[in-house]
């Protein structure tokens, strides 16, 4: 295993010595044709179109049916793009498998908001269901509780002329901006860090008069396509830039499998940490350098700065607490589990009392102790991994019998877990990340259980690893479920790495590590 330890290393180094580029994000059906329907030219973006076409499921819809919360999203932007498409070979055909699909597909907002609904859902799906019925005179379903939340959003943003650069609500621009005068390009060029919103306000400057902010979101358009690596112009992600996101996840995810401080990776992370430390300001950091901050970003950057030996000032993070819960962002419809698991870790990690946010991350667990109301992440096994880790902060004789027998129940007969109807190698990393915590057990019965687990993961894992290979499954969630590659690239590996170690103890992390 010497030689398989010394690649996941290696292609480690090489992932967070790339991390300079604002980030690596798969491509999206969505922002995809949101971006072509805005463009207007469909001749000069042929192989972005063929590229959407391949993307329709057998059933007519667009996106995965493990999780079908994340369908309408997708499959009415396609289906807009490719209705007024007619030279591109397919897209008739396309169109009609949509039409017949949307048509039959049961309403998920027929009574209430799902707790993890779709970034924007309130305001990005009764405009696509508008449009769609305006063009196809077809009756879709119509989303009935998303109505009010709709009109109190247009209502509040009617009273304010102009957004300010990196407001979130910019990010969901396409679905109620009307004049590119209530928002202006950010420094990347981008509105919102949004493609499908930057392409919607592009097109609105267009008709305005050339302008020289036009130029910049081109520029971030063409950069954006590029970060999705799929080598086909006009095909984009559902964001970027994710220059804090990406690093601080990815150094976070080190530290779940114990490599934080591993020799070999210490100066690509020491690079890492210094740039965190100077993004860090006082009203702590977003995803990206020029968006919002928000608790969920600022506390995993603390968290990490921590771990590398810094002693930041909790203060950043109290901008988004109430009571006792943390917002990930003001005004926001729900709080994220999430986002207040990584807040109760990083005030652990600084040593600040967090009885109420801890309660408030034991209190949020389904009947068989595991997590699975999570707004960023359609999988169960992120923010269960997370929590484990949290709630076991600076406790080492920490476990929890009820989630280890839940975890090792859910392990699938091939080896693997998955919230999906197939295993992921994202989440079997999370779920290996978790039993690592409640390893140590003097029961040997537990033990020898874990250990089994770990083995037919190993198996799993081995027999689907390839170096360098870029991870195809979309389980965060976004305007639609997206991948961040290199994020979860670094997840894997990690899995691997510690999965292959188990039987070795590896030198203990603490705050206080010399990088």
């Amino acid at each position: 295993m010497n030689a398989l330890s010394d690649q996941i290393l290696s292609e480690l180094r090489h992932l967070l010595s790339e991390m300079s580029d604002g980030g690596s994000v798969g491509p999206s059906v969505y922002d995809t044709a949101r971006a072509l329907q805005f463009h207007g030219n469909v001749t000069g973006r042929q192989d972005a179109y063929a590229w959407l076409i391949a993307q329709q499921q057998a059933d007519g819809g667009w996106g995965s049916a493990d999780f079908p919360l994340f369908r309408h999203a997708p499959t009415w932007a396609a289906l807009l793009a490719l209705q007024r498409a007619d030279p591109i070979p397919g897209a008739a055909d396309a169109v009609q498998a949509a039409t017949r699909f949307l048509e039959r597909q049961p309403d998920p907002y027929a009574q209430a908001v799902p707790e993890d609904a779709p970034i924007g859902a309130e305001l990005i799906l009764p405009q696509l269901c508008g449009e769609a019925e305006s063009l196809l005179g077809v009756t879709f379903p119509r989303h009935p509780a998303l109505l009010p939340l709709r009109q109190a959003c247009l209502v509040k943003l009617g009273a304010v002329a102009t957004l300010p650069s990196g407001h979130p609500l910019l990010h969901s621009w396409e679905a109620w901006g009307m004049s590119p005068t209530t928002a202006y390009p950010d420094d990347d060029g981008s509105i919102g860090i949004s493609p499908a919103a930057t392409a919607a306000w592009r097109a609105h400057a267009v008709t305005r008069g050339s302008t020289p902010q036009v130029g910049r979101a081109d520029a971030y358009l063409q950069a954006a396509s590029r970060a999705t690596r799929s080598g086909i112009e006009g095909v984009v992600p559902n964001v970027w830039p994710i220059n804090v996101f990406e690093p601080c996840w990815s150094l976070y995810t080190l530290h779940l499998a114990g490599l934080f401080a591993h020799p070999a990776l210490a100066h690509a992370v020491r690079v890492i940490v210094a740039q965190v430390e100077a993004r860090l300001g006082e009203r702590g950091l977003g995803p990206a350098s020029h968006f919002a901050a928000d608790a969920d970003d600022t506390a995993v950057a603390l968290c990490v700065l921590r771990l590398a030996g810094r002693d930041p000032t909790v203060d950043v993070l109290r901008h988004f607490q109430i009571g006792e819960l943390f917002v990930t962002f003001p005004g926001e419809r729900n709080a994220s589990v999430s986002t207040n698991i990584h807040a109760l870790q990083a005030l652990r990690l600084l040593g600040k009392p967090a009885t109420g946010t801890r309660a408030y991350v034991e209190a949020n667990r389904n009947p068989h102790g595991l997590w699975d109301n999570e707004k960023w992440h359609v999988s169960w096994l992120y923010p269960t991994s997370h929590a484990v880790a949290a709630l076991a902060q600076g406790k080492p004789q920490w476990r929890d019998k009820r989630a280890l027998a839940a975890l090792l129940q859910a392990q699938r007969d091939d080896g693997g877990w998955g919230a999906g109807r197939a295993s992921t190698f994202e989440e079997t990393a999370y779920a290996l990340f978790a039993l690592h915590v409640m390893d140590g057990s003097e029961e040997p019965t537990e033990r020898r259980r874990i250990a089994q687990a770990v083995a037919r993961a190993v198996e799993w894992m081995l027999a689907r690893h390839a170096a360098h290979a870029l991870p195809q499954t979309p389980l965060w969630i976004g305007k639609e479920l997206y991948c961040p590659t290199r994020v979860v690239r670094v997840a894997e590996l990690a899995g691997l790495w510690l999965a292959i170690h188990w039987g070795q103890r590896v030198p203990a992390e603490r705050a206080g590590a010399a990088l």
